[in-house]
């Protein structure tokens, strides 16, 4: 197991509250021993003006996920966790209905770390795939 601590799926959401987490209706669905899920509607709220999934709202999605993974593999007292760097490649379009994204770990450094999050539309097709890479890094 990857995580130091494995909250519930109420906690997890509850941390988004009042976020852009909870404005894009992201809404964490599972946690495993190496893995974290979530979804995300395609609405009004997730949309760009042509009607498809915007890549930003794929990156917060990803970026929410993979952050939220290093937050739990890391002592929140002594230390904290920043993105990096993110990248997305969006594969397939996705015009209606909710998407799923889910992070696994590529790399646990001490200071560094990188996720994967894969994010597929209602029919478990690809449609993107992202890398984060976060710094760990000490409290003072």
């Amino acid at each position: 197991m990857v995580f130091k601590r494995k909250p519930s799926l109420e906690e997890l959401n509850k941390q988004g509250k009042n976020t852009m987490v909870s404005h894009l209706g992201i809404i964490f669905t599972d946690i495993s021993d190496n893995s974290i899920s979530a979804t995300m509607p395609v609405d009004e709220r997730t949309k760009q003006p042509m009607g498809l999934l915007h890549g930003g709202a794929n990156v917060v999605l990803a970026e929410t996920l993979g952050s939220i993974a290093s937050s739990l593999t890391i002592d929140l007292e002594s230390q904290t966790c920043v993105g990096l760097e993110i990248n997305a490649n969006h594969i397939k379009a996705v015009r209606s209905g909710i998407v799923k994204g889910t992070t696994t770990p590529i790399h646990i450094g001490r200071k560094t770390q990188i996720w994967e999050i894969k994010i597929f539309n209602e029919q478990d097709q690809l449609s993107c795939i992202s890398r984060i890479t976060v710094a760990i890094i000490d409290k003072k």
